[in-house]
């Protein structure tokens, strides 16, 4: 059985974009940024998003070591997800993609202020 790094792509660039390459992954990890998140409050927050999707999407990068869960023991369990340390080095990143966004909006004549205020 192969490992899980034999399993990745051999191009590090890839290696990225099979992680968090989907635009909900990006989206999860934009709001994880801020604080802890619980599973409605996500699934609230990014419009379009399935239960399915969002569970899936969880539990993957739970298991690559991007989100920690953490099960609180209250009646009923309230559940937080978290980034991780390794997740947590996702930040610049996700700030280049945002002044990115920023600027190519910018050359279109769409910079909107309030549209930046996320992340």
């Amino acid at each position: 059985m192969k490992t899980k790094a034999e399993l990745l792509p051999a191009c590090p660039v890839a290696t990225t974009v099979q992680l968090i390459g989907n635009k909900w992954k990006l989206l999860i990890i934009r709001n994880l940024l801020d604080r802890p998140w619980r599973f409605n409050e996500l699934q609230k927050n990014l419009e379009g998003i399935s239960q399915k999707v969002l569970t899936d999407s969880l539990r993957s990068m739970e298991a690559d070591g991007l989100i920690t869960r953490t099960v609180y023991p209250e009646v009923p369990p309230r559940v937080e997800y978290a980034l991780s340390e390794l997740g947590r080095t996702l930040k610049p990143i996700l700030d280049a993609m945002k002044a990115w966004g920023e600027n190519y909006k910018a050359s279109l004549g769409q910079s909107d202020p309030g549209e930046t205020e996320k992340m």
